[in-house]
């Protein structure tokens, strides 16, 4: 018998960002000196190389967090997106549109990706940036498609649960956290001083599985690249000498194929939504167009990203 029940995993997604000062906190990782907030700039670096290549239009971010690459967007390219941006947490929403109301307007939404509130067809360009974990991935999968314009531009990070250091960091480091704060609860310690880890609900998949789930829904991947390349998994990371012989070693670079892009923790991917597929594609369709025509040449080539190729 349980000594205590855990809440459902929308209940542990939803209270994870559900004030200001969790929202706060997050936007506070980018300039994190460890681990993660190298993590969170990689990223924010990668997907705005890739966001160079787009032409302009109306862009979606869904799952916008506090805003960090909005702001990017609207200082750097004020003329060439229309940004609509949309989370389930109406703190962060609220964030969002703090930052960058001195830049530039948006138009925020607050809504879940399975049933995002737009029309068919909506978007240009339809950008999922650490949001992908926290949802039913094939709900938001079709979703995407469904509010992006025929030959139009997804972009999706998700972390990567085959590299060693997710496989350490969920498996080892968390629970022992927990356990130790546990222990920790029984003999007195304070709350603010007790060990832990938040029970996120993340489910990532591997890339193969995201881009089958985006060829049922008519969406074509041509390019998947892993980043944030770390070879120490938690906790010898947080070290302070290790962390910044990773960060000296591995940063800006990026992985298309062969080994190391095992050691990737998460990957993003690039899609481009299908011209000659509706929103009725069948469950179990097993369509995947690995061309790569005028059409469907790969954003990141040519944009001077270093890269781990074996």
């Amino acid at each position: 018998m349980f000594l205590f029940k855990l809440p459902a995993r929308t209940e542990r997604v939803r209270i994870q960002y559900h004030d200001g000062a969790a929202a706060a906190h997050y936007a506070d990782l980018y300039l994190n000196p460890g681990p993660e907030g190298r993590f969170f700039r990689e990223r924010l670096t990668l997907v705005q190389k890739v966001l160079a290549a787009c032409p302009g239009g109306d862009l979606l971010d869904a799952g916008c967090g506090p805003g960090i690459l909005v702001r990017t967007l609207l200082e750097t390219r004020p003329r060439d997106f229309r940004i609509t941006v949309l989370d389930q947490s109406l703190a962060m929403v609220e964030h969002c549109t703090a930052t960058v109301q001195d830049v530039g307007r948006i138009l925020p939404a607050v809504g879940q990706l399975e049933a995002m509130p737009f029309a068919d067809f909506t978007f240009d360009t339809t950008l999922v940036m650490g949001a992908l974990e926290y949802s039913d991935l094939r709900m938001a999968v079709r979703e995407i498609s469904r509010v992006t314009r025929p030959g139009g531009f997804i972009i999706a990070t998700m972390l990567n649960p085959l590299s060693p250091y997710r496989i350490a960091e969920w498996f080892c480091y968390w629970p022992v956290l927990r356990l130790v704060g546990l222990i920790e609860k029984v003999f007195g310690v304070s709350s603010r001083q007790r060990h832990g880890a938040h029970l996120t609900g993340i489910r990532a998949v591997p890339a193969f599985r995201l881009r089958q789930l985006m060829a049922q829904a008519g969406m074509c991947a041509t390019e998947t690249v892993y980043f944030h390349l770390n070879s120490a998994v938690p906790p010898f990371d947080r070290h302070r000498r290790t962390n910044q012989t990773c960060d000296n070693a591995q940063k800006g670079k990026v992985a298309t194929r062969g080994m190391r892009r095992f050691i990737g923790t998460a990957y993003l991917v690039v899609a481009k939504r299908e011209l000659s597929r509706g929103l009725d594609a069948v469950e179990g369709d097993r369509f995947i167009n690995t061309g790569e025509s005028a059409s469907h040449r790969p954003l990141i080539r040519g944009l001077g990203v270093a890269r781990y190729q074996t």
